[in-house]
């Protein structure tokens, strides 16, 4: 289940970010206390103190960027049929995505390690957000709307394709313009990708 999140100050915020930054790129082993105390100027009991540990910071840092990409289910959602609620919640990932792209960076580096930071973000954040999907996409698939895949491989099939969104010195090489609207190519990719998975309902 989600931890309850502690409220954020306008200090807290420019931390976490700063702190996200770090994480990101360095990842979480490398991303010393003494290092995180140098990117966010203060001292170097800083994170213990406020946050009780580096573990807890990480957790605050995740948790406040996955609130600032935006919520992973939404109230629309109700009482949308199988395909429409699938298309909402791939274009809902792809926008948070686009807004938030060091999170994702951050959620790949750790996706390929066991840890208890994989369980934190499988447990309050990938797992909830399958389950609300898990039943429209049986249905979909008994329908023959779907392939019968494993819920885990069209999980991967849907998160690959985010690359596009995030990997952005690739992307501007290959010819993604500078200066457009994040949105709008988080929108194309997953209208792009729930064309390719759910077949039309005949």
């Amino acid at each position: 289940m989600t931890q309850a999140r502690r409220a954020t100050t306008p200090l807290d915020e420019v931390v976490l970010q700063r702190g996200l930054e770090a994480f990101a790129e360095l990842g979480y082993d490398q991303t010393t206390v003494r290092e995180l105390a140098r990117r966010l100027g203060v001292s170097h009991n800083f994170v213990n103190d406020r946050y009780g540990s580096k573990m807890a910071f990480w957790r605050a840092v995740v948790d406040y960027a996955s609130a600032q990409a935006g919520p992973e289910t939404g109230d629309a959602d109700a009482g949308l049929a199988d395909d429409a609620l699938l298309a909402a919640v791939v274009h809902r990932f792809y926008r948070a995505a686009a807004r938030n792209p060091l999170l994702h960076r951050l959620v790949v580096d750790e996706s390929a390690r066991e840890s208890p930071r994989i369980e934190y973000l499988h447990d309050a954040y990938i797992g909830p957000a399958l389950a609300v999907v898990a039943p429209s996409v049986a249905r979909l698939v008994a329908a023959g709307r779907v392939p019968d895949v494993p819920l885990h491989l069209l999980y991967f099939a849907v998160i690959g394709p985010v690359t596009g969104l995030v990997q952005t010195p690739l992307a501007r090489r290959l010819g993604r313009p500078d200066g457009g609207e994040p949105e709008a190519s988080a929108d194309a990719l997953a209208a792009l990708i729930v064309a390719a998975l759910v077949r039309p309902d005949r």
